[in-house]
């Protein structure tokens, strides 16, 4: 009879798991369950919609300096299936992958549903089920339930859906994504596996009450945010949006602070540098500077660090400074203070905000139970796991994406090198 693998989770992982292993093994009887009605939703919104795929990073070295939690598990399991491995195995399958200027990988076509049907058609092909409104409950393991002759018989597992239904197979692949809540392991727990406890990354901070909301819309292509009462900080570009503060640099705080954030009930001061070429020091300088540079300029009229004017105007008025004056009037009270405020604004968050394609759940499986080079359980022969529901997230970019496809593909190759 034909060995069955039933892989649990319609999305990213699951399917490429199934798809490889079907592909690499066409002895298997591959089987997808989805909990859900819908496929590949994260697929579909990732990238507003276009999918960003994968990142254009060729150093292992470099890529896994991306993921706050999964490093040392990710150095050895990016040696077996890596960035140019994935670019190859859509081209192989006629999709080619553009690179845009902050490195993430998007389908030349401009559209996730180019990469949800390459699945669709790919699944189709190798003959693999798909079940939807299926979620499995509880996942027996025979082996563990029995002993004696017919070891191979008895090496099977169970499993019991939420309608009912029992469903037999000889591998399983766990890529049903991240739990938000440390209930939902319990099935899980019952076979012997640990798990750190999910918090949410990836999501935006929110500062009710600060004027700097009426700038929403306004982006500065480079600030320095560190969390306060901590070492953590983070470079890259920043969004103000109505609610308060998002972009690449916000987004990578928040995954790299998640569990701090959370421990913190998302209450806590961040401190914001707008001029990172600049120091506490260095930017008194330059003030001091500008006072004979621009003397008779009025302060307000030129801006000398090419800020967005509104947001040149804002921190003019929260030092209290008239836009009228000019350079060489500055009262050195207010130099400090505009010294101070463009290079260390502190602000209270108070709450996060969450989008479904930013969202990434820090937590999952623990990491020393599964083996990097096979994704196979260290517990329970013939288990496997894959994507998100592994204790491994990344940032923004493309990262947690190619995690998918890596395990999706080790565990695949794995599960087919069985006869």
């Amino acid at each position: 009879m034909r060995k069955k693998l039933i892989v649990i989770g319609g999305g990213a992982a699951g399917f490429f798991c199934a798809i490889n292993a079907a592909q690499k093994n066409p002895a298997l009887d591959v089987t997808i369950i989805e909990k859900s009605s819908k496929l590949l939703s994260k697929v579909r919104v990732s990238g507003g919609g276009r999918c960003n795929v994968t990142h254009a990073c060729f150093s292992i070295a470099e890529m896994i300096k991306k993921y706050p939690r999964g490093e040392k598990f990710l150095k050895q399991s990016f040696h077996h299936f890596f960035t140019t491995d994935t670019i190859q195995w859509f081209k192989e399958r006629g999709i080619e992958l553009k690179t845009e200027g902050d490195g993430r990988m998007f389908p030349s076509t401009n559209s996730s549903e180019t990469i949800i049907n390459c699945f669709i058609h790919e699944a189709e092909k190798l003959r693999i089920k798909i079940v939807m409104n299926c979620e499995v409950v509880q996942l027996e393991n025979q082996l563990k339930e029995n002993s004696g002759d017919n070891t191979e018989e008895k090496n099977k597992f169970l499993l019991t859906c939420k309608d009912g239904s029992i469903l037999q197979s000889d591998f399983v692949c766990v890529a049903s994504g991240g739990y938000h809540k440390k209930e939902y392991f319990a099935w899980l727990e019952k076979l012997g596996h640990g798990f750190s406890s999910p918090v949410p990354s990836l999501f935006t901070f929110n500062i009710p009450g600060n004027s700097i909301v009426e700038l929403m819309g306004i982006s500065v292509n480079e600030v320095i945010i560190k969390l306060n009462g901590s070492k953590l900080s983070q470079t890259g570009p920043l969004l103000i949006t109505h609610w308060g503060l998002s972009g690449p640099a916000i987004l990578k705080l928040s995954a790299f602070a998640a569990r701090i954030l959370a421990e913190r009930k998302y209450d806590f001061v961040i401190t914001i540098n707008w001029l990172p070429q600049f120091n506490a020091n260095s930017i008194l300088e330059k003030l001091k500077s500008l006072r004979y540079d621009l003397a008779s300029q009025k302060v307000g009229n030129r801006n000398p660090f090419c800020l967005p004017s509104r947001l040149w105007q804002y921190h003019l008025e929260c030092c209290g400074i008239n836009e009228d004056v000019r350079w060489a009037d500055l009262p050195l009270r207010l130099q400090n203070l505009l010294a101070i405020q463009l290079c260390s604004q502190q602000f209270h968050v108070k709450g996060k905000t969450t989008f479904k394609e930013e969202f990434v759940t820090a937590g999952g499986i623990k990491l020393s139970d599964v083996n990097a080079a096979s994704m196979e359980s260290r517990i329970l022969p013939k288990l496997f796991f894959a994507g998100e529901i592994l204790d491994v997230d990344g940032i923004t970019g493309g990262f947690n994406f190619q995690h998918a496809w890596t395990s999706g593909y080790i565990a695949a190759k794995t599960i087919a090198s069985f006869s």
